[in-house]
């Protein structure tokens, strides 16, 4: 991939496309007189040199604005902390502000016409299957199975790493990768991929790599005005994204075409398939016109996105946080214990045989301490809308139709002005009540899930994702980081994962 940095003359031209900008911006919006826009904080050039700390930036220019924008030779980016600003967008007014046609041709070759990248007709219809889909008893019941048995099978990897000789180095944030993509190719697609135990295919992890690097590039796009030039002239990072789609096309296809052949040979036994892709076929067989194998992969890809980035990020940042904080570590493996076998030492097996719904419900500190995560380290840390006809919001700024309009979680997460002094402190009892009950925030101040119609689908299905893996490996381990002291960054992408391994060490606290 390029490098952030551009040559100087590439860097004069692009300063000098800006001055423009400004220049026309100002003439367009009669000097600010009319109409009250957001403070300008800078340009694309500012967030190409601060593109590896990019949502570090972000969240001082909002500790200074509220609401500000970045100038291109387009239009305006606008980001925005302010809740009623992110109702409005997401709900109040959500008719004029989608994807629109910029951020679709930014994404469409990874995520092409899936839920996350399209508005109107193409993503009611998407919503409306997966709306019935998850709030299916199947789909729960057969999700919940294929998450407890994929803890048990990362639990049985830790501790024999654990069991070694003074303890092994165990990047734990790579076998929380490889848990999440087994488990959501489970659940999707019913595919056993064996990328925890080490049995998945070179073609399966290939699609791995190619799907983090795909994903790194698009979000470069955003600030690469050259990249359709590159894309068309097959150069450069374009060059590299066209290799990494075609490597995720040929395996998501494949997994597709497999199932529509096993479908042909047994149609009785297909139907009872738990799995999503499955019931999307099934649909198709129903309405045969609906979709083609393009729109299913589509879906498999938006919905790979969804399930496997954001959860093992979070759990990642998760165990990152609590190696720092062991007084909460060990007070979740207090009510995990409490909460399953009462007190009782058990085995993995057993372990997760009591991880019943009622189980995790009672689990609130742990839930707390998830969002808390959530919340510091989001898995989404900004969204953009695009802005349909010019508006104002409700904190008296003016946008303009063709605008890129901002909201931004890691940045609010980090805001003094909505979570007090200790903002910035990992504190999970802000989330619980006197008697020790979760207490939700407004979606709109915490907005790691959207909200308003486009509201994230799977947060439920991540919360107990994310829940069952973490009860198992607390309950069983205690964390520490394997250097002491040490931080980790993060891979600047559509979501927030860490930049490197999170290297820990696992001791057991029973068996």
């Amino acid at each position: 991939m390029d490098s952030p940095l551009m040559s100087p003359p590439a860097l004069l031209a692009l300063f000098l496309a800006l001055l423009l900008a400004l220049y026309i911006a100002r003439r367009r919006h009669g000097g600010g007189k009319k109409r009250n826009y957001p403070p300008v904080a800078g340009t694309i050039f500012h967030q190409l040199l601060n593109f590896g700390r990019l949502v570090e930036y972000h969240t001082e220019l909002s500790r200074r604005y509220r609401t500000f924008r970045m100038l291109t030779p387009t239009c305006n980016y606008v980001y925005t902390v302010e809740p009623a600003n992110v109702e409005y967008i997401l709900k109040t007014n959500f008719g004029n502000y989608g994807k629109g046609v910029m951020t679709h041709g930014v994404l469409e070759d990874l995520l092409g016409d899936g839920i996350f990248n399209v508005d109107g007709a193409m993503w009611r219809h998407q919503r409306k299957v997966a709306s019935h889909e998850f709030s299916t008893r199947v789909l729960r019941d057969y999700s919940s199975a294929v998450f407890r048995s994929t803890a048990a099978e990362l639990a049985g990897i830790v501790m024999v790493r654990a069991a070694a000789a003074a303890g092994e180095r165990l990047d734990i944030a790579d076998l929380l990768m490889r848990s999440t993509l087994d488990s959501i190719f489970k659940v999707g697609f019913g595919v056993n991929l064996g990328s925890l135990s080490g049995g998945s295919s070179e073609e399966a992890a290939a699609f791995a790599r190619a799907f983090d690097d795909a994903s790194e590039q698009l979000l470069y796009r955003f600030f690469d005005l050259s990249w359709k030039a590159k894309r068309l002239l097959n150069i450069s990072s374009e060059a590299a994204m066209k290799r990494s789609v075609r490597t995720i096309n040929d395996f998501v296809y494949g997994v597709i075409e497999k199932k529509i052949e096993r479908m042909g040979r047994d149609q009785q036994e297909f139907a009872k398939k738990e799995d999503i892709l499955s019931r999307f076929l099934l649909e198709r067989e129903r309405d045969p016109g609906c979709f083609d194998n393009k729109y299913l992969r589509d879906i498999i890809l938006n919905f790979v996105i969804a399930g496997r980035d954001t959860t093992a990020g979070t759990l990642s940042w998760f165990l990152y946080v609590l190696c720092r904080n062991q007084h909460i570590q060990d007070r979740i493996e207090r009510e995990v214990r409490a909460a399953t076998t009462g007190g009782r030492d058990a085995g993995v097996q057993e372990l997760v045989a009591c991880l019943t719904d009622d189980a995790i419900s009672k689990m609130q500190y742990l839930h707390a301490a998830l969002t808390e995560t959530l919340r510091l380290y989001p898995a989404v840390p900004i969204d953009v809308k695009y802005c349909f006809s010019d508006d104002t919001l409700p904190d008296g700024y003016a946008v303009k139709k063709g605008d890129m309009v901002n909201y931004q979680p890691y940045p609010m997460g980090r805001m003094k002005f909505l979570w007090g002094a200790d903002a910035e402190e990992f504190r999970p009892e802000r989330w619980l009540d006197d008697g020790g009950v979760f207490v939700p925030e407004s979606p709109f101040k915490f907005t790691a899930f959207q909200a308003g119609p486009r509201i994230c689908l799977g947060k439920e299905f991540a919360y107990r994702q994310m829940k069952i893996f973490a009860a198992v490996l607390l309950y069983f381990f205690r964390f520490e980081m394997w250097e002491a002291g040490a931080t980790m960054g993060y891979r600047p992408m559509l979501t927030l994962k860490m930049d490197g391994p999170l290297y820990v060490r696992a001791s057991l606290r029973r068996w």
